[in-house]
């Protein structure tokens, strides 16, 4: 009789395991969904370009929104400029930086007196109403291709009144 209970007892525990092993929750399902959690889903948004005062820089702005992982913003390219570089203003100091982050389920703003973009050794100087392509260069993400519309020389959009490109 105790030969009987120690034998389905090990059997009990046997199919236990057994059954574990069998779950949905594998390592390569649960890894796929961590992977796409931490994949970035970005868009761009509210980019414009004040009409430059001078004929060899430029600046411009926009709002990187981001409803997943983690990403970095680490060029930007125009074929309308020889170089464009990433910059960060702090109190009067505007200073280039080498990337950016865009964080996760968070915005990077590109705003007056912030974070902007130069635009250096303009091959031509863009007009209001123009349209200037440029592409964003990120660590993980596909680059994106943005038309940045040209606008008057003073404009200033309100806060929260982007559009999306």
């Amino acid at each position: 009789m105790k030969r009987r209970i120690l034998v389905g007892g090990a059997l009990a525990v046997t199919a236990g395991l057994a059954l574990a092993g069998c779950s949905d929750a594998s390592p390569d399902k649960a890894d796929k969904a961590a992977k796409a959690a931490d994949k970035p889903e970005l868009k761009v948004a509210g980019a414009f370009m004040p009409e430059p005062v001078m004929d060899t820089m430029a600046s411009g702005f926009f709002t990187v929104t981001n409803k997943g992982g983690a990403d970095k913003l680490t060029s930007v390219t125009s074929g309308i400029a020889k170089k464009v570089t990433l910059h960060s203003t702090k109190g009067n100091a505007m200073k280039e930086q080498k990337s950016f982050d865009v964080p996760a389920n968070g915005e990077l703003d590109f705003a007056r007196g912030a974070n902007h973009l130069m635009f250096e050794e303009l091959k031509q100087k863009p007009k209001q109403g123009d349209k200037v392509a440029v592409t964003l260069h990120f660590e993980k993400s596909d680059p994106i291709d943005v038309e940045i519309p040209v606008k008057a020389a003073t404009y200033n959009p309100k806060p929260g009144k982007h559009t999306s490109h």
